[in-house]
């Protein structure tokens, strides 16, 4: 199955970096996108493995909790798509088209 990284991920990985470079420590943020991005690796054979994303309780719309972030995802049946990865405690939105 391939992992795919959609734009607005793409984005919130940068904004991670970007905040924790403000922050004078770069290497936190850098140390986070690798783990998430190397935890989300394991998708490919296990596309199931994140749970339901609450806010939504729809089955091709999940998440893998790596703290203190959410990384929301599509299954669907070819490609898993990394659609968002925010702060654990951020209410999730999802835009119309990618539901």
């Amino acid at each position: 199955m391939e992992l795919r990284i959609a734009q607005s991920a793409l984005e919130d990985l940068q904004a991670i970096q970007k905040y924790y470079k403000e922050q004078d420590v770069p290497h936190i943020g850098d140390d986070f996108v690798a783990a998430i991005l190397e935890r989300c690796e394991m998708l490919q054979t296990h596309p199931d493995a994140g749970r339901v994303v609450p806010e939504f309780n729809m089955d091709h719309i999940r998440e893998l909790i790596h703290a203190p972030f959410r990384v929301v995802y599509l299954r669907q049946a070819k490609e898993v798509m990394l659609i968002r990865v925010w702060r654990s405690e951020r209410q999730l939105e999802l835009p119309a088209n990618e539901t």
